[in-house]
């Protein structure tokens, strides 16, 4: 699997804290959902697969301080929050799709 993940540019332990992100935020909601409790974990390590270094490259080059050195730790702390983070993104993005393309309620 790590080969793999290797082939695709990504690094299997971001992967594993993305997916941990997104347990816990499946685990954290007040009603459990089968979709969401499939959907939250792929989601939060498919986000923290390919938003992590673009987001710790970002808060480099911005100047926002990041603890030094940016090693691994960084890296990890900001895949797992991106991964608990990513589920709500797409529900706000779903929200939107459905609110802007639902037809109106005719009267």
């Amino acid at each position: 699997m790590h080969d793999w993940f290797d082939l695709l540019g990504i690094k299997g332990p971001v992967v594993a804290a993305g997916l941990a992100g997104g347990i816990l935020r499946a685990l954290s909601r007040h009603r459990y959902k089968v979709r969401e409790m499939v959907a939250s974990p792929i989601c939060g390590a498919l986000a923290a697969a390919y938003l992590t270094v673009p987001v710790v490259t970002y808060f480099k080059a911005t100047g926002i301080p990041i603890p030094e050195p940016a090693d691994d730790t960084t890296t990890l702390a900001a895949a797992f929050l991106i991964g608990v983070c990513a589920m709500w993104i797409s529900d706000i993005l779903f929200e939107f799709v459905i609110r802007k393309f639902k037809p109106a309620a005719e009267e």
